[in-house]
């Protein structure tokens, strides 16, 4: 087991404290109606044993913060879900992050066949061609082109803006990364926050009263040029923040699952979530 929240872990304290308040009014209570004899060796003994259950609870709350791997969150009405799982196993409409180009080619040049994007193509669409036609010729995705890059020697030449969103069946496609010369995906954080807002302001319009199931965007290769490292916790903290300020609302009984993949499970805080 990896430690996640440290033992003295301020909101872990403060959590047991709660805990504890409850344990006294019953122990308060209790302590009216059965009388302990006038014995000291007894009375230490119990407080002894007041004591070692004390302990232990506090150690049973610390254990499962460490291992949890779902929690539930409450923003602006909605509920979110952040959890360990596979995004194909997932109900309802599920995201699949593409490049900016929304290319499809899956040769680990433009697109490696081990992402979720490649894995995408590779099993769940039978006509890549037809794709492509879908995508090139959908109107709204149309609206959202920024350019075109007639010197891209591989893959497509039309641009999209990053947030741009495309329906395909129950998956949500979007342009999330930008391509650099050499087929490197990257982003600055300007463009990161760019594109949750754009993308929040896309699942608004499409969503439709459905539950929609999101990985954790930029865990993969994606480069964050202004910095050397951005850890999982600290995207996933800022997806949150993101769907926070959009005022997006997922009115029950649907709702966000941010979806961790098993691999990635180790380096969440799930238990830290709950201050988001």
């Amino acid at each position: 087991m990896k430690l996640k929240v440290k033992l003295f872990d301020e909101k872990l304290y403060r959590s047991y404290l709660a805990v504890l308040s409850v344990i006294s009014l019953f122990c308060s209570f209790a302590f009216i109606i059965i009388d302990i004899p006038d014995d000291p060796q007894i009375k230490i003994w119990v407080g002894i044993g007041l004591g070692v259950i004390l302990v232990i609870i506090y150690l049973v709350m610390w254990i499962r913060a460490n291992i949890q791997t779902e929690v539930t969150l409450r923003i602006n009405n909605s509920t979110i879900v952040v959890k360990t799982g596979n995004i194909f196993e997932e109900d309802g409409l599920k995201v699949i992050a593409f490049n900016e180009y929304f290319d499809t080619q899956v040769d680990n040049r433009i697109i490696a066949d081990n992402t979720l994007n490649g894995i995408y193509i590779k099993s769940k669409i039978n006509n890549v061609n037809e794709l492509d036609n879908l995508i090139d010729n959908d109107e709204n995705l149309n609206k959202k082109v920024s350019g075109c890059n007639n010197d891209r020697p591989y893959g497509k030449k039309k641009r999209y803006e990053l947030g741009a969103v495309f329906q395909h069946n129950d998956y949500l496609l979007t342009a999330f990364t930008k391509f650099d010369n050499n087929n490197r995906a990257y982003l600055n954080m300007y463009d990161y926050i760019n594109f949750l807002l754009n993308f929040w302001n896309e699942l608004d319009i499409i969503y439709a009263g459905r539950s929609v199931s999101i990985p954790l965007l930029g865990s993969g290769i994606t480069r964050f040029k202004e910095y050397n490292t951005i850890s999982e916790q600290e995207l996933l903290e800022l997806l949150i923040w993101s769907f926070k300020i959009s005022r997006i609302k997922f009115t029950y009984p649907s709702k966000v699952s941010i979806i961790i993949h098993e691999s990635k499970k180790d380096k969440i805080n799930f238990y830290k979530l709950k201050e988001c």
